[in-house]
């Protein structure tokens, strides 16, 4: 792949940009302009974040800090997202990323799998944050469309003696494995199917093909430990009404 930026690159760029459009036009998908602005947003902000890791890459501190800030916004995304947006569900939130996150870092860092250097932990740490991102909103939407509309199950729940987060997990469990799928069937399909980003990168890097292996093997697997838990903790926050939308928490009346 062409990586240099020239006119080759913006014609490409708006060729696909037509196709969108075109996409969500034929399938009655109101986000033409929200396509366009995600884009744009894309590029400045990978812009910036270019020239900022080029900057704090050389320094240790500056490295954990530029991951606790993609962390952060990542909660705020997320909850936004799910509509759990007071402080007490972002709380909650954040909890349940920390808790698929840091351990993946620490496991990855102490075992000397990356280095404990800005360049090895802020690409490596932004692709976890990432993915616990998208299966934080996976997992809270889906919970909540299910309370939302199986109300009457939650209450049934609670008129025969269940707890009320006995009765939220009734509701909810069997929606959760859902938002785990995707992630499995990439890493399943992988080298058949797909050829992930680390896999790639290293590829066109240089390395071997046994490396190129090692790396998405390693990433793909962290990906999965941070979404497993994630997931979990997530679950036991919103069974608890920790983690709800405030409309939700309203309705959730023992």
């Amino acid at each position: 792949m062409t990586t240099g930026f020239g006119w080759h690159v913006v014609v490409a760029i708006a060729c696909l940009l037509v196709m969108i459009q075109v996409g969500y036009r034929a399938s009655g998908v109101k986000l033409t302009r929200t396509s366009l602005v995600a884009v744009a947003r894309a590029c400045v902000q990978l812009t910036l974040a270019a020239l900022l890791i080029t900057s704090v890459v050389r320094y240790l501190w500056a490295s954990v800090l530029a991951v606790a800030v993609m962390f952060i916004v990542a909660v705020l995304t997320t909850t936004k997202r799910s509509g759990a947006t007071d402080v007490r569900a972002r709380l909650a939130a954040t909890l349940a990323m920390a808790a698929g996150l840091v351990p993946v870092l620490v496991i990855l860092t102490v075992s000397g799998v990356v280095p404990m250097k800005g360049v090895s932990i802020i690409p490596t740490a932004g692709i976890v944050i990432g993915n616990v991102m998208s299966v934080h909103t996976l997992v809270s939407r889906r919970a909540f469309d299910g309370l939302r509309e199986e109300k009457n199950m939650y209450e049934a729940g609670l008129s025969i003696g269940m707890l009320p987060r006995d009765a939220i997990s009734e509701v909810i469990a069997r929606r959760l494995p859902e938002s785990l799928i995707p992630v499995l069937d990439q890493t399943r399909t992988a080298g058949m199917v797909t050829l992930p980003g680390a896999f790639i990168g290293v590829m066109l890097g240089g390395g071997s093909a046994v490396q190129a292996a090692t790396a998405q093997v390693v990433v793909s697997t962290s990906i999965l430990a941070a979404q497993a838990v994630t997931s979990a903790v997530e679950q036991r926050m919103i069974c608890a009404r920790r983690l709800l939308t405030p409309q939700l928490r309203e309705t959730l009346i023992d």
